[in-house]
């Protein structure tokens, strides 16, 4: 049991710092490696992945996938214009026929998931998120006194 959850910290890792550099670099996906990242943890760190919830960027990401109540619009709608450009670009750039098909099956794909997937409305999110500072309470165990 050991060895599949170092296997599982390893890739988890992995995949965090890959999702990061696809930050920066146009065509290597963030949010689906770190939602990979955040399975991974699930399964092997308990304290790497409350670390990932709770993260000020990666966080939401997690949240909002783990949560039934589906995306927000504005994310929806961004994340499939935004996949489409990416493939545009890379569709002119590469002009070769079997990338072109390819990249036009893999968009339809995912933006038929993501049209079918739940819209969240922007009040019921703000609810469930409460403000730290107006609540006085904090998340994490080592915030006893409610300080940063």
């Amino acid at each position: 049991m050991q060895g599949k959850r170092i296997l599982y910290l390893m890739l988890g890792w992995f995949s965090l710092i890959t999702g990061i550099i696809g930050i920066f670099l146009p065509l290597l996906p963030t949010t689906p490696l770190v939602l990979l990242a955040a399975w991974c943890f699930s399964r092997s760190s308990v304290r790497f992945h409350t670390w990932l919830i709770e993260h000020k960027f990666f966080g939401p990401i997690v949240r909002d996938w783990q949560s039934s109540d589906g995306i927000p619009r504005k994310a929806r709608n961004r994340a499939i214009i935004f996949m489409w450009a990416g493939m545009a670009i890379s569709i002119f750039i590469v002009s070769r026929f079997w990338a072109t098909i390819g990249l036009i099956t893999i968009g339809l794909c995912v933006s038929t998931y993501l049209l079918r997937m739940p819209i969240r409305s922007e009040v019921t999110a703000d609810l469930k998120a409460p403000d730290k500072e107006t609540t006085g309470t904090s998340k994490r165990p080592e915030d006893k006194d409610g300080t940063s």
